[in-house]
């Protein structure tokens, strides 16, 4: 097999020929002609055919080859074509392999953790239209494929976020998703639309090809640049898509929807899709500084203020929602400061380790008879040791554990997310120094709520309903602020009774390994996590002559950013280290040494941690600038124009009339004979004299 337009058309529609499969003949649409087996192996097979063609694409393109040509032409507006074509370079084959692994482990590890749902072949329909989606977007070699891909995958996330929607919550939480985004994309668009207007092209090396000439041009009537505008523009759609502050506040959310695709959406694919976007766009970017250091700030912002919402969570998943973004505000910040292959990097290592955490949390949550509360579980490691040393590898890979200075000791997030920050330190300025001091402060919370996760979950004692004599180490939340995977039906409850779930003993008492379905996926992710980041770590930031050869063409590397983050003093190495130890210490003194801290802190601080709990009040202020005044003005018109005037006065009010009126007709109908002789008589004077009148004989 070698790489060809028939291969890249393969690897695109395979996850999609198994998506229509599941999605028409298995869920009842035309029919069941396919079971539930059979869904499964359709859509894997389908993902796995592409996950196979990505990997021998990368090989090729390690070995020189591109490509950026059109497969089909569906629209010519006068001059300018309108395709479908896809762009082959190391940026889009490294996003593909990781795409289609991730997303194969994701489907692999749903057939035991959805096994006993209604809607599995629903499921499995959906997540493989999601890979599919987001192929045509990191494989595009235009802005209209592009645009295309990313309401796609926004429409899917949708459709999974709200997955199980007889849930209010979910409904709610996909509502909210699918707005913010809304936003987003409105940016978005306008930035394509600027390009489009001033380039006269949708094609990626034809507007970079202007790139200059851009760069030079003004917005008329103003002497607003129009590429920062521009770029300004698309990054607030990544915003939306890579969930940075503000349009952040649909993510923690998104939860609401199975624990497979969270690890889906919030490690490899939608997330990142805004990362993935600046980075094509580099070119660009690259000639705003403007544009870049609002890049770089957001990020910064949102890697700290972001990251702290996660010390107070109590949902398993929603710590791990948390620190995803935190790392997307990472993968922001090295955006910002120019240093995209680092991006790029820790985009990868964090698909391995944060896919790995959120299907780890799963395994959790499939032991535990879908109890996602940490302050009901505790002492997990002795029933679930597997899942416990899985979860234990990814922490480590999230905190960033390693030996500064080496190239091969540490796991895969130790050697991305330093890089990151040195990048950040040398990027210099106000704006580098600012965004080095946030990003090593929230290295400090992302030790300390990833090892609290470990503690409460996995050590001490027990703490579910049956062993309550043990303290909870945590303050406690109101019923609506923890959400729980409920089991979706009658029958799935049995199933789960079946296998030592049920009424007999406690949740902890019955805990026990995932199948091998499950824990298979965590074996290869794990891999990735351990190994990645030092595999990787001289084609993405320490060989600066390596980096330039393999990114090309495809990404814009900036030597003297890599080359000074490689010489900044020893002590920014050594702060995330020293920040990841200083976290790790503070959990374990708050959770194991003192568990009773953490109950006694946030008496003392109500204030703050209800702030936090809050979350920064986000939502309370969305909802007074514009849920209130909307719903204000709907009700406005709902009332005051559909009601009143429409209905009351129009509709309504003419037919009352007519029967008002017809009502006071019929009344002269009575139906005697000498009341019409009479009626004639009248009508007969009154024609008499009006024609007496007239001819003027009166």
């Amino acid at each position: 097999m070698s790489s060809s337009p028939n291969l890249y058309l393969l690897i695109a529609l395979a996850p999609l020929a198994g998506a229509i499969l599941a999605g028409l003949f298995g869920t009842g649409f035309l029919g069941r002609p396919i079971g539930r087996r059979a869904s499964h192996v359709i859509t894997i097979l389908g993902v796995l055919i592409s996950a196979i063609g990505s990997v021998v694409v990368l090989g090729d393109v390690l070995n020189g080859l591109r490509f950026d040509g059109a497969v089909y032409t569906w629209s010519l507006i006068g001059q300018t074509k309108l395709e479908i074509g896809f762009l082959i370079d190391p940026l889009s084959a490294m996003m593909m392999v990781v795409v289609t692994s991730v997303s194969l482990m994701v489907h692999i590890y749903t057939i035991g953790y959805m096994a006993d749902d209604p809607g599995y072949q629903r499921f499995f329909s959906y997540i493989s239209l999601f890979t599919f989606s987001m192929l045509m977007l990191v494989m595009s070699n235009n802005m209209v494929q592009l645009f295309f891909g990313w309401e796609a995958v926004g429409l899917v996330s949708y459709l999974l976020i709200g997955f199980w929607y007889t849930r209010p919550t979910a409904i709610f939480a996909n509502m909210k998703a699918f707005l913010i985004n809304r936003v987003g994309d409105f940016g978005f668009v306008l930035g394509i639309g600027l390009l489009f207007a001033y380039a006269g092209t949708m094609h990626y090396g034809e507007v970079f090809a202007q790139a200059d000439k851009l760069a030079a041009m003004t917005l008329p009537g103003s002497d607003w640049m129009l590429l920062t505008v521009a770029c300004i523009c698309l990054f607030i759609g990544a915003m939306g898509k890579s969930a940075q502050v503000p349009l952040h506040a649909w993510l923690p959310d998104s939860m609401e929807g199975p624990t497979p695709i969270s690890a889906l959406i919030h490690a490899a694919t939608m997330v990142t899709a805004g990362i993935f976007m600046v980075a094509r766009f580099s070119p660009l970017f690259e000639l705003s500084d403007v544009a870049l250091s609002f890049i770089i700030v957001i990020g910064a912002i949102g890697a700290l203020f972001l990251g702290i919402l996660g010390i107070i969570q109590t949902d398993i998943k929603r710590v791990v929602a948390y620190s995803t973004l935190s790392q997307l505000g990472y993968m922001t910040v090295a955006l910002g400061a120019s240093a995209y292959s680092v991006a790029i990097f820790h985009l990868m290592t964090h698909a391995f380790f944060k896919a790995l955490l959120f299907l780890g949390a799963g395994a959790v949550i499939h032991a535990m008879h879908h109890e996602q509360d940490m302050r009901n579980m505790g002492g997990l490691a002795k029933k679930i040791p597997i899942t416990y040393a899985m979860m234990l590898i990814g922490t480590l890979a999230l905190t960033g554990v390693g030996i500064p200075g080496t190239e091969f000791i540490g796991f895969a997030g130790f050697f991305s997310k330093d890089s990151i920050i040195e990048a950040a330190y040398a990027y210099g300025g106000d704006v580098g120094s600012m965004a080095f001091w946030l990003l090593v402060i929230a290295a400090v919370f992302t030790s300390f709520y990833s090892w609290r996760l470990i503690h409460l979950t996995f050590h001490g004692s027990p703490r579910d309903a049956q062993h309550a004599e043990t303290a909870h180490p945590e303050p406690g939340h109101s019923d609506a602020e923890t959400h729980h995977e409920p089991d979706v039906s009658h029958a799935a409850h049995a199933t789960h009774d079946d296998h030592a779930h049920g009424h007999h003993g406690s949740a902890y008492d019955n805990a026990h390994e995932a199948p091998n379905v499950m824990l298979v996926p965590l074996y290869i992710l794990a891999v990735g996590a351990v190994f990645s980041g030092a595999v990787f770590y001289g084609m993405f930031f320490h060989d600066v002559g390596h980096i330039e050869h393999f990114f090309a063409g495809s990404v814009v590397v900036d030597a003297e950013i890599i080359d000074a983050a490689h010489h900044v003093p020893l002590w920014v190495k050594w702060s995330a280290t020293i920040a990841m130890l200083i976290g790790f210490v503070t959990a374990w003194y708050m959770y194991i040494r003192s568990p009773e801290t953490p109950r006694r802190l946030a008496a003392t601080n109500s204030g703050l941690y209800r702030f936090l709990l809050n979350k920064w009040y986000f939502d309370e202020l969305y909802n007074t600038i514009f849920v209130r005044p909307a719903l204000w003005i709907g009700r406005a018109f709902w009332h005051g124009f559909d009601d009143w005037l429409i209905d009351a006065k129009l509709t309504e009010g003419l037919g009352r009339r007519v029967n008002n009126i017809t009502s006071w007709v019929v009344k002269l109908q009575s139906g005697y004979l000498y009341h019409y002789a009479f009626v004639m008589l009248i009508g007969i004077a009154a024609l008499l004299t009006w024609a007496i009148a007239a001819g003027g004989l009166i």
